[in-house]
């Protein structure tokens, strides 16, 4: 969807390009792709759709123009959509507003019609995307292969740069779900931070609410802003000073570069320091994560950058290794599955009995860094991540079981199983059969497809055996 008109920001002259995701109001959520179940299954996850918010894309443009009355020339042009697909959008962006801002409407309705053509999005494939005279070409990964542009493909060394001393801190505030205000001087730094912070915990989910460009006009201000609760999990990026106030009683600020003051502010705003939180050792020159990222050898931007990401990616790994290897020892076994009872149920995560597991499989045996790190376990298991992790995993593990039943009912000899139930076992099997035949294919079970062509050839087998008023009943089912 492109919007006009709607998003104005103050600030310095020239063109402007920001990002920020709101809320999905009231009313029946649908998608113009159809399944999101089967997209956010093979996408990344800082790729995936969501269901309950929408990202909005922002050129905004502010010239000098006597003809105006205000004595500028001031407009927006924003693309919203529920795919968070940044770089896409912004350099869709950067071909369609300065044309937009020159030829208004006729221009804006051409180029909609194009974007009506484009396929939809496919996780691993490279889709090619015409718009405006030349082609897009995308892949999964939202980074565009092909562009008369130039565009940033990382946020991770620019926004970064200036708070890499602290990273460690922010990866962990992020891990935990703390409450953030990002204090940014622009719209495109507050927006970028913010994003890059949430991509930070890759692979590792992050399943705390973010907004990367936030002001007093949201309706959810009255909701963050108030004294009678705690701060919600959520990161916001804010340019206003104003929110140096009334965002005081947050637990962190992060400020990124000197902000515009007005009024009796002060100049000078203390960042609230990490005193109860912060678990492992990140002292200033004195630390794995400065002479592994290289601050002080002036390593090229892009080398700087990969080591970033290796680091992270290295420090996320390090930290969920022992989880995944836990939960998976929660699994029944294979050979307690039998075809005809019920799979056996996946056994409760008891965070004492992990706990005990990370002497001799633990992080430290993956990760130089030292420091309490069973503190920060506690501290994640009251966390959404933690929540949001473990949900996922338990449903994949369900799943997993669901399909190790299907295949060992294909392996039984039903024929012999027949022999001596009565109609009602029998016809009690049809049915369960035929859920489990369903649910598989609605919820795409991890099932080769011969598995089910076989199931429903034994569901076929199992009612030719029957007399032919139940056959006639089931058939009709």
């Amino acid at each position: 969807t492109l919007v006009c008109d709607l998003v104005s920001v103050s600030g310095g002259l020239g063109d402007t390009q920001f990002s920020f995701r709101l809320r999905q109001s009231g009313g029946q959520r649908n998608t113009h792709f159809g399944d999101d179940g089967e997209y956010n299954r093979e996408a990344p996850l800082t790729l995936q759709r969501e269901s309950a918010h929408y990202f909005g894309y922002v050129y905004f443009r502010q010239v000098k123009d006597s003809s105006m009355k205000r004595g500028y020339f001031q407009k927006s042009l924003v693309l919203v959509s529920r795919l968070p697909y940044v770089n896409l959008f912004q350099s869709l962006l950067q071909l369609i507003a300065p044309e937009y801002f020159d030829k208004l409407e006729p221009c804006l309705e051409a180029v909609c019609n194009e974007i009506d053509q484009w396929p939809p999005p496919v996780p691993g494939q490279t889709l090619n995307l015409p718009v405006m005279g030349i082609v897009i070409q995308v892949h999964a990964t939202d980074i565009p292969l092909s562009n008369p542009y130039p565009v940033t493909l990382s946020f991770t060394n620019r926004c970064f740069q200036p708070v890499l001393i602290h990273i460690q801190m922010l990866w962990e505030l992020m891990l935990l779900g703390e409450p953030i205000v990002v204090m940014a001087p622009s719209p495109t730094i507050s927006s970028e931070m913010v994003l890059a912070l949430t991509s930070c915990l890759t692979p590792l989910k992050y399943c705390c609410d973010y907004r990367p460009y936030f002001t007093i006009h949201d309706s959810e201000f009255k909701e963050y802003t108030t004294r009678t609760q705690a701060p919600p999990n959520i990161v916001v990026g804010v340019t206003n000073p104003f929110f140096i106030k009334t965002l005081q009683h947050w637990p962190h600020l992060l400020r990124i570069g000197e902000l515009k003051m007005s009024g009796d502010l002060p100049k000078q705003v203390k960042v609230k320091k990490l005193t109860k939180l912060k678990t492992l050792d990140t002292k200033p020159g004195n630390s794995h994560l400065t002479s592994v990222l290289g601050i002080q050898r002036k390593r090229p931007s892009e080398v700087q950058s990969a080591l970033l990401r290796r680091h992270l990616l290295e420090l996320t790994q390090s930290f969920i290794i022992p989880l995944e290897h836990y939960i998976a020892s929660l699994m029944p076994l294979q050979r307690a599955i039998t075809p005809w009872k019920n799979p056996p149920q996946i056994r409760p995560f008891r965070q004492e009995d992990f706990m005990k597991t990370l002497e001799h499989a633990g992080p430290q045996l993956t990760c130089v860094l030292r420091g309490d790190w069973l503190g920060l376990y506690r501290r994640f298991f009251k966390s959404p991540n933690f929540d949001g992790w473990y949900r996922q995993r338990h449903k994949e593990m369900t799943q997993k079981l669901e399909a190790l039943h299907l295949e060992a009912i294909c392996e039984a000899n039903i024929v012999a199983w027949m022999k001596d139930k009565s109609e009602v076992e029998i016809v009690d099997l049809v049915l369960k059969l035929r859920e489990k035949l369903i649910r598989a294919r609605c919820h795409h079970l991890p099932v080769k497809e011969e598995t089910l062509q076989r199931v429903g050839l034994y569901i076929e087998t199992i009612i030719g055996s029957l007399p032919e008023d139940l056959q006639t009943v089931l058939h009709h089912q």
